[in-house]
């Protein structure tokens, strides 16, 4: 039997790319599933795909939209935050609008959802966070204002809540994907190294989830060479900028 056969989980971002294929992965493990993003067709027919599975749709940049949600999902055992924003922009090409939207949904949209949801988990005891990260967020990256920096907020306050939540019984953890084939990534124009489906990626998070590790980074090679970069002195990094 799975660890996670009989637990309800809360998945933000969860109608389409990875989001749509963890809660067909965790579906598989047994787990009962509520679903959530703001397309409230896609989640329907999500829905009636899988056994034990409840849409509630939520716009995570509208507090009230998450207040209500986080009302109607009820006593979850953990939530996944997968909720995702991208534009590739380089800062010569600086657009407010679209850095803030990125922000507001990658970040600001996680603080609203655990501000519903983390007190809950203290109060009772327990509880299993899950922040979808991302590579870029380890390093400012070419073309990729408000995505790599919001991720990168993203990765911060997954390492803050760790420590604050310890002994708690509430468990935190950071995934960190590389480049996955979603509707997000097809806006890129190079090559993307290690190019992964969503259902690979899916299933390489539902095992971080079985585990109590704090971190998980992949794919490898990959993840070791983006980490290994910020070791790197900056006059290598930015030589000839």
């Amino acid at each position: 039997m799975s660890s996670l056969d009989g637990k309800t989980y809360w998945i933000i971002g969860a109608s389409e790319g990875l989001g749509r294929a963890l809660a067909e992965a965790l579906s598989r493990q047994g787990a009962h599933l509520v679903l959530s993003a703001r397309n409230a067709d896609r989640l329907a027919e999500i829905c009636a795909a899988l056994p034990n599975a409840q849409a509630v749709p939520c716009d995570v940049t509208d507090l009230d939209s998450v207040r209500r949600a986080a009302v109607e999902a009820g006593k979850v055992d953990g939530l996944v935050y997968n909720a995702g924003a991208y534009e590739p922009m380089r800062s010569s090409d600086w657009e407010t609008e679209a850095v803030l939207a990125m922000t507001d949904v990658n970040y600001t949209g996680a603080l609203r959802v655990l501000g519903e949801s983390v007190p809950r988990f203290v109060r009772a005891g327990r509880g299993d966070i899950t922040l979808i990260g991302s590579l870029s967020g380890y390093r400012g990256l070419p073309a990729a204002v408000g995505y790599a920096s919001s991720k990168a907020a993203l990765i911060s306050l997954a390492e803050t809540m760790r420590f604050d939540l310890k002994d708690t019984g509430v468990t935190v953890r950071i995934v960190n994907p590389g480049f996955i084939k979603t509707r997000l990534t097809e806006k890129n124009n190079f090559k993307m190294p290690m190019l992964m489906s969503p259902e690979d990626a899916a299933e390489r998070v539902v095992k971080a989830m079985s585990r109590r590790r704090f971190r998980t980074d992949f794919p490898a090679p990959f993840s070791w060479f983006i980490r290994l970069i910020d070791y790197l002195p900056d006059w290598l990094i930015y030589r000839g900028k």
